[in-house]
C-alpha cells in the first residue's frame, strides 16, 4: 500500500525508491563501479579520471554539495556508458579549524550552561528581546537517529545558535553530543554517514579508495609531509614576516576555509599619515601632555598630501588615544587600533591600550601639522560620511583631487549654520583654498572642482553624483596625472606614489598599515584583523612558477569564458600564502612541528593519492586496518618513485611487485581529466592545485580540466540553514527519490551563474519517470499489437531520424558537460518525438522494431542522470543482459537535417492551418445565415485544397539572388546595406516603373531573409526549400485529414492552371494571398443542400511558416 502523508499519496515516489534500492544491490553485487587500471596505457578517450574537492566533515552533506558533485557524476557516468574505463573516487576533508572550533564551542557551552546545557530562552516583544525562564534542551524524548526535530531556522529564532542545538538538529541525543567535545569523534561519525548518503544518491564511486585527512590517517599524513618537504626543498616554502588575515581568538592566520564569512578577502594596505597635534592640548587631552600625539589618517593616495586643507572626523564617531610606543600616541578608531596592535604598533603587543576615550566632537578644531601639507597648520573638521569601520576613522582632505572633500569643504564654507551646529570657527575653514597639485588631461589642475561643476553637484549629500565624479577622476588622475608640486614635480603620479610613500615612512611621518578589505569572521566567532606574522609561506606568484601555472592553464579545458577569466585574474594577484597553523586538525609541518599544514595547503595534489589509496587502505578510510604496506614504509623515496619518476627506492622493504603496481596505477590514471567545483574555489584551492602540480609533477601529469559552477538556489531563493530553505542530500532523496533529485539537479542549470533546484521539477520528474515505466510496460507488454517488419512509412523515417538526432546532440551535450541540454535533447525532445510518432502513425500503428530501438536509446541517454531508473528498465522491461551503466553509447546514423526540416514544415503547416480553420469556424458561429461550421466539421463534410508554390519568383527571387551574392557563408555576414541597396536599384526591380511601390515590399522581406541566413546559414537564401513540399504533404494526407478533421484533401501546385481551376471563382483569393516556399495556402470547402440547390461555403486559410506576413505581401 502506498505511503501517505497528510492524505497525499506518495506511491510513485515510493516505487522509485524501491527501484533504486534494487538497482544499488545489483551494482554492489557485481562491484560495477570498482575501477581497475589496465596493462596497456590508455589511448585518447579510453579512460576517464574525474574528482571533486573533498567536502568538509563538520556536518551532513547537503544539496549544494550534490549540485557540484552531480556535474562530475553525470560526466563520469557518460564516459562509463560510452565504454571508457572510469575512476570516480571520493574522500573527506577534516583538516583545519571548523571541527576543532565546534568541539571547543561545545566544551564552553557545557562550562557555561551545564551538561546537558540549559540555555536562556529569548523571545521578541515589539523591538525588544526579553529573557525568560531557561529551557532545558533535553526536555522530551530524543529524536530518532538522523531525524532532527528542529530546523536551523527554528534554532536561530531565539538569537544565538548554540553548537549543542546544531548537533541536536543532526539527530544526536544529548548523551551522544557530549562525546563531540573530542574533535576526532567528528572524524569517525560524519564520513560514514556521507558514504551512506552518496550511495543512496547513486554515486558511481570506487569506495575502496576513500580516505580522511589529518594525522588520524597515517598514510595521508605521510603523503602531506612528503609534499611539503618537497616544496621546501625546491625553495617554494619559506619563512617570512608579512601581512595576513589573522584570528586573535585562535592566535593564528585565518585562511579562506577557516572563515565563517569573508572568504577571498585579502589585506588592504594603507599609508597612515601622522598628523601631529599642536600644543596646547585641550583639557580632554590634558593627560597626554608630554607625549607626541597624532591624528592617524589612513590614505591610499599619499602622493596627494601636498594638497591638504584639513582633516575629517565623524562627529558622532567613537575614537580613542592609543599608545603606540613609549612616546607616540595615535588618535583613531578602536578597530584600527586593534589591527595596529597585531602589526607591532602597540606598546603592549597585541593589546591596544586606550589612554583616553573620545568622540569626533572632541576632535573638531584640533590644530594639526601634517606632512607635505603646503599649509603649516590645518584643522580637524566634521564630515558626516566618514566611516569608522574602514581605515582609521580619520581622513585627510585634499579638495583639489577628491570630489567628496571638495563638496564637504564647500558646504562648510557656504553654510554658516552648518559651521555653527558643530562649533566650527570661521578661521578653521574660510582661509583655506584648494591647492592645485596634479594636472589631469581633460580636467586640468583642479579636477574635483571641474567634475563637480560638470555634474552640477550642489551638496555633499548627493552621494550618487559624487560616486560618479570619483569614478571619472580617481583612476584617471592616478594613471594619467602629472604631479605639479614638490620635489617630484613633472613626473607621472604612478611613478612617484611609491617614492613619496617610502620617503614619508623613512622620515617617520607615516607608517604602513593594513586591514581586511571587508569584514572577516573566523569560525571561532571573532572578527579577524590583519597581523604582521612570522609564518611559513608558499611562494605563489613567484615569476618563474607563475609562468608554469599559466602554461598549465593554457592547455586545460575550462568549459566557460567566465572560468577562464577567473583563473587569469587569480594568477594576476595571488601571492605568498600562509601555509602553517598552530590550532586545529591536520598534519604537522615536519621541520617545525609546532605548526600544522593549513587546510588549503594539504589538498592540492591529493588527487594523485586516489590512484594508490586502495593499496594503502585496504578498504578502510582511516588507514588503520591491516594492509600489505605500513605507513612508515611510505618514505619520501617511495612517493618520489610513484609520482615523480624518481629512482627505484632500493632502501624500501615494500615488495617490488607492489611498488610496480602502484606506479603503474598512477601512470595509468594520471593526469586527471576533470575536476568539478564551485566557482568560489577558483581564487584559492583550484589555482593552488595548478601551482603544486607544475612544481611537483612532470608536464605529462598536469591537470587536464576544471569545470566550475555557481551556487545552488532552492526554489529561486538562497539556500541557507538560517532561513530553513535547506535540504540535505538524504532529505531530498527521502522527499523525491534519488533519480528525481538528480533529474532536478541536471535541470537546475549548466553555467557558472547560480542555478535553481525547483521542487516542482523534482515532483514532475517523479511523475515523468513512473509514467514512462507504465507506458513501456503497457506497450512492450502488448508487443503483438505493434506493426511488424522494417520501418517504411514517412512517420517511421521521421521518428528514426529524431532518434539519430537525439543520440548525436546528447552525446555532444554530455561531452561538453552541458547536462541540462543533455536532459533536453536526450529525454524531453525524444519523448516529444515519440508522442508525435504515436499520433502520426494513426490506425497503422507504431513499428515494433523502431519502438524497441527507441526504448533502448532513451534508456541509455537518460542513464547518466537517472541510473537507477535506467538500470531497472534495462533489466526488467527490456530484458537485457549486463548493466546499462556500461552498455555502450547507442549507435546512430548521421542526422538527416533535410528530413527534420521537412517534418517541421509539415507540423508547422498543420498547426497553422488548424489555428486558422478554428478561427474561421469560431467567427462563422457569429453569422446569422447558413449552417454552423462546427456541425459541418463534426460530420466530416469539409474538403481541403492546399496550394503550394515551391519556388520563389518575381521580385522575391530577384531579392534573394542579390542577397546570395552579398553573403559570406563562412562568417555569416552581409555586405553593407548601402551595397545591397545599390544592387537592388541596378536590378530589373530597380528598372521597373513601379520600383518605389515594390521597394516597400522588398525591404522587410530582405531584412527577414538576412536575419534568417545569419541564424541558419546560406540555405535560407535558396529559391526553394531543400525538400519537395508537395511530396511531403501528399505522403501525409491521412495525418492532415485527421489533424484538421477533413473528409478530403488535395495537394495542388499553384503554378498549374488545371489545379487553379479547381478553386473556381475562389482563385482570386489565391491571387490576393499567393503561396510561397514554406508557406502553403489552404481553401476549405463544404457543400450544403439549401433549398434543394447546392450551396458552397468556403474558408481560406493562409498558414505562414517561416516568413509569415512577408509572403502575404
Amino acid at each position: 500500500m502506498a505511503a501517505e502523508e497528510g492524505g497525499k499519496s506518495f506511491a510513485r515516489r515510493d516505487r522509485l525508491l524501491e527501484i533504486e534500492a534494487k538497482a544499488r544491490n545489483w551494482w554492489e553485487d557485481k562491484q560495477v563501479f570498482r575501477a581497475q587500471s589496465r596493462a596497456e596505457p590508455p589511448g585518447p578517450g579510453e579512460k576517464f579520471f574525474g574528482n571533486f574537492p573533498f567536502p568538509y566533515m563538520n556536518g551532513i552533506l547537503h544539496l549544494g554539495h550534490a549540485f557540484s558533485l552531480s556535474k562530475l557524476e553525470f560526466a563520469a557516468a557518460y564516459h562509463r556508458l560510452r565504454g571508457a574505463n572510469v575512476l570516480l573516487p571520493f574522500a573527506f576533508h577534516c583538516t583545519g579549524m571548523p571541527i576543532k572550533a565546534s568541539a571547543d564551542k561545545l566544551t564552553r557551552e557545557i562550562q557555561q550552561f551545564g551538561e546537558p546545557p540549559v540555555f536562556p530562552k529569548k523571545v521578541e516583544k515589539g523591538n525588544e528581546e526579553v529573557e525568560v525562564e531557561a529551557e532545558d534542551v533535553n526536555a522530551g524524548a530524543p529524536p530518532a537517529k538522523r531525524k532532527g526535530k528542529k530546523s536551523k531556522a527554528a534554532l536561530k529564532s531565539s538569537g544565538e545558535v548554540y553548537q549543542w542545538e546544531i548537533m541536536r538538529s543532526f539527530g544526536l541525543s544529548d548523551s551522544d553530543i557530549s562525546k563531540f567535545q573530542d574533535p576526532y569523534k567528528w572524524l569517525t561519525y560524519f564520513p560514514p554517514l556521507a558514504v551512506e548518503d552518496l550511495k543512496a544518491f547513486g554515486l558511481g564511486c570506487d569506495w575502496r579508495r576513500s580516505f580522511i585527512t589529518t594525522d588520524m590517517n597515517p598514510f595521508f599524513d605521510a603523503f602531506v609531509r612528503w609534499q611539503v618537504r618537497k616544496l621546501k626543498s625546491m625553495g617554494k616554502i619559506v619563512k617570512d614576516l608579512r601581512y595576513t588575515i589573522y584570528s586573535p581568538m585562535d592566535g593564528q592566520p585565518c585562511a579562506d576555509h577557516d572563515r565563517s564569512s569573508g572568504e577571498g578577502v585579502q589585506p588592504q594596505e594603507y599609508t597612515v599619515i601622522k598628523m601631529e597635534l599642536m600644543a596646547p592640548f585641550p583639557s580632554k587631552l590634558g593627560v597626554l601632555e608630554g607625549r607626541k600625539v597624532f591624528l592617524a589618517a589612513a590614505t591610499l593616495r599619499p602622493e596627494t598630501m601636498y594638497g591638504q586643507t584639513n582633516a575629517w572626523v565623524l562627529p558622532d564617531g567613537k575614537y580613542g588615544a592609543y599608545e603606540i610606543n613609549e612616546t607616540d600616541v595615535f588618535i583613531l578608531s578602536q578597530r584600527a587600533a586593534r589591527n595596529l596592535a597585531y602589526q607591532k604598533y602597540s606598546r603592549v603587543p597585541e593589546k591596544p591600550t586606550c589612554l583616553v576615550e573620545l568622540t569626533g566632537y572632541d576632535l573638531i578644531g584640533l590644530p594639526l601639522k601634517s606632512p607635505l601639507a603646503v599649509n603649516q597648520i590645518i584643522y580637524a573638521l566634521p564630515m558626516l560620511t566618514v566611516l569608522t569601520d574602514k581605515g582609521t576613522g580619520i581622513v585627510t582632505s585634499v579638495p583639489t583631487d577628491s570630489p567628496d572633500d571638495y563638496m564637504a569643504l564647500h558646504d562648510l564654507k557656504s553654510k554658516p549654520a552648518f559651521r555653527a551646529k558643530y562649533g566650527v570657527k570661521d578661521e578653521w575653514v574660510l582661509p583655506f583654498e584648494i591647492i592645485p597639485i596634479i594636472d589631469i588631461p581633460g580636467y586640468g589642475n583642479k579636477a574635483a572642482e571641474k567634475v563637480c561643476a560638470d555634474l552640477k553637484i550642489k551638496s555633499q549629500n548627493e552621494k550618487e553624483k559624487l560616486a560618479e565624479a570619483k569614478k571619472l577622476t580617481y583612476l584617471k588622475g592616478f594613471n594619467e596625472g602629472t604631479l605639479i608640486v614638490g620635489e617630484f614635480k613633472g613626473r607621472k603620479v604612478q611613478e612617484v606614489k611609491p617614492l613619496i610613500r617610502s620617503k614619508l615612512i623613512e622620515a617617520g611621518e607615516a607608517i604602513s598599515y593594513s586591514e581586511p578589505e571587508k569584514r572577516v569572521q573566523s569560525r571561532s566567532g571573532d572578527e579577524c584583523v590583519v597581523a604582521l606574522t612570522d609564518q611559513w609561506y608558499i611562494t605563489y606568484g613567484e615569476t618563474e612558477w607563475k609562468k608554469l601555472a599559466e602554461e598549465c592553464l593554457s592547455g586545460m579545458s575550462l568549459y566557460s569564458d567566465e572560468t577562464q577569466h577567473g583563473f587569469e585574474h587569480t594568477l594576476s594577484w595571488l601571492n605568498q600564502w600562509a601555509c602553517s597553523r598552530s590550532f586545529g586538525l591536520g598534519t604537522r609541518i615536519p621541520w617545525d612541528e609546532e605548526f600544522l599544514v593549513e587546510s588549503l595547503s594539504d589538498s592540492t595534489i591529493y588527487m594523485a593519492y586516489y590512484t594508490i589509496a586502495h593499496f594503502l587502505h585496504n578498504g578502510d578510510m582511516y588507514g588503520s586496518s591491516k594492509s600489505a604496506i605500513k605507513p612508515e614504509q611510505m618514505t619520501d623515496e617511495v612517493w618520489d618513485f610513484i609520482f615523480c619518476d624518481g629512482p627505484y627506492p632500493k632502501s624500501s622493504d615494500i615488495s617490488s611487485s607492489i611498488l610496480s603496481e602502484m606506479k603503474q596505477e598512477f601512470e595509468y590514471w594520471y593526469p586527471f581529466d576533470l575536476r568539478v567545483s564551485g566557482k568560489d574555489l577558483i581564487q584559492n584551492h583550484l589555482t593552488f592545485c595548478i601551482y603544486n602540480h607544475t612544481a611537483i609533477m612532470s608536464k605529462k601529469h598536469w591537470p587536464r580540466g576544471f569545470r566550475c559552477n555557481g551556487h545552488l538556489l532552492l526554489n529561486a531563493r538562497k539556500m541557507a540553514k538560517s532561513t530553513g530553505n535547506f535540504r540535505t542530500i538524504r532529505q531530498a532523496i527521502e522527499e523525491f527519490s534519488a533519480d528525481a533529485t538528480r533529474f532536478s539537479l541536471a535541470d537546475a542549470g549548466d553555467g557558472i551563474d547560480d542555478a535553481n533546484f525547483a521542487f516542482n521539477t523534482a515532483n514532475a520528474a517523479i511523475l515523468r519517470l513512473t509514467k514512462e515505466i507504465s507506458w513501456m510496460e503497457e506497450v512492450l507488454g502488448t508487443d503483438s499489437s505493434l506493426r511488424p517488419g522494417p520501418p517504411t512509412t514517412y512517420a517511421d523515417r521521421v521518428f528514426a531520424n529524431e532518434i539519430n538526432i537525439a543520440v548525436n546532440r546528447t552525446e555532444q551535450n554530455y561531452s561538453n558537460c552541458m547536462f541540462r541540454e543533455a536532459l533536453k535533447t536526450g529525454f524531453y525532445d525524444l519523448q516529444a518525438a515519440r508522442d508525435e510518432y504515436q499520433f502520426s502513425c494513426g490506425a497503422g500503428g507504431m513499428n515494433r522494431d523502431l519502438l524497441w530501438h527507441f526504448t533502448d536509446v532513451q534508456t541509455r541517454l537518460i542513464t547518466p542522470i537517472c541510473p537507477h531508473y535506467g538500470e531497472y528498465v534495462w533489466r526488467e522491461l527490456l530484458k537485457k543482459d549486463g548493466f546499462v551503466v556500461n552498455a555502450g553509447w547507442p549507435l546512430a546514423d548521421a542526422p538527416d537535417l533535410t528530413l527534420q526540416s521537412a517534418n517541421k514544415y509539415l507540423q508547422d503547416s498543420i498547426i497553422s492551418m488548424r489555428k486558422l480553420l478554428q478561427k474561421q469556424v469560431s467567427s462563422s458561429k457569429k453569422g446569422k445565415k447558413g449552417t454552423p461550421v462546427t456541425a459541418l466539421t463534426e460530420d466530416n463534410n469539409l474538403t481541403g485544397l492546399i496550394y503550394v508554390n515551391e519556388h520563389f519568383d518575381g521580385w522575391k527571387a530577384e531579392c534573394l539572388k542579390i542577397l546570395q551574392i552579398n553573403f559570406n557563408r563562412d562568417s555569416r555576414t552581409f555586405s553593407s546595406d548601402k551595397v545591397i541597396q545599390e544592387a537592388l536599384q541596378k536590378s530589373s526591380i530597380g528598372q521597373s516603373k513601379d520600383f518605389r511601390q515594390i521597394q516597400k515590399l522588398c525591404m522587410p522581406f530582405m531584412k527577414f531573409k538576412k536575419d534568417e541566413a545569419i541564424a541558419i546559414g546560406a540555405q535560407a537564401l535558396d529559391l526553394k526549400l531543400p525538400f519537395g513540399e508537395i511530396e511531403v504533404l501528399k505522403e501525409n494526407l491521412d495525418l492532415i485529414k485527421r489533424q484538421l478533421g477533413l473528409q478530403e484533401v488535395e495537394i495542388l501546385s499553384a503554378t498549374n492552371p488545371d489545379a487553379l481551376s479547381k478553386a473556381g471563382s475562389l482563385v482570386k483569393l489565391l491571387e490576393q494571398n499567393p503561396p510561397a516556399p514554406g508557406s502553403p495556402t489552404a481553401i476549405f470547402l463544404t457543400c450544403l443542400m439549401v433549398y434543394e440547390e447546392p450551396h458552397f461555403c468556403f474558408f481560406m486559410c493562409r498558414p505562414s511558416v517561416g516568413d509569415k506576413e512577408l509572403h502575404n505581401s
